[in-house]
């Protein structure tokens, strides 16, 4: 029953991800957390392995074909995400599970105030 359920919460997380352009970690994370009892840790660290392959491939081919993509911008903030996701996982490991859940939380707080303001 659990690998039917982790492939629909992918699938949702896909299409969420193709139609808006969020990243798997704002809905792959909570649903690890909140329906499967992942630990705040567990849940970034299984979304990042789940992120190795290049899993938007085609949803960045459907939005190149039809001219919405900067491959030089892409390149640039892929060197960016490369450095910066290895910086983040070398802070996020040590750091309680409590405060990590917290730092988590506000973000998506920050990004959500952001979005509806703007």
């Amino acid at each position: 029953m659990n690998l039917l359920l982790y492939i629909l919460v992918g699938l949702f997380a896909g299409v969420v991800s193709g139609l808006i352009g969020i990243g798997g970690g704002i809905v792959i994370v909570p649903c690890l957390i909140f329906i499967f009892k992942f630990s705040q840790h567990a849940a970034q660290g299984t979304t990042l392995a789940m992120l190795v392959p290049p899993i938007g491939i085609l949803a960045a081919l459907a939005y190149y074909k039809g001219g919405h993509v900067n491959l030089p911008v892409a390149a640039l903030l892929c060197l960016g995400f490369v450095a910066g996701g290895y910086l983040g996982a070398k802070f996020a490991v040590p750091l309680p599970e409590v405060v990590l859940r917290r730092v988590f939380g506000v973000c998506l707080l920050i990004v959500a105030g952001y979005m509806i303001v703007k």
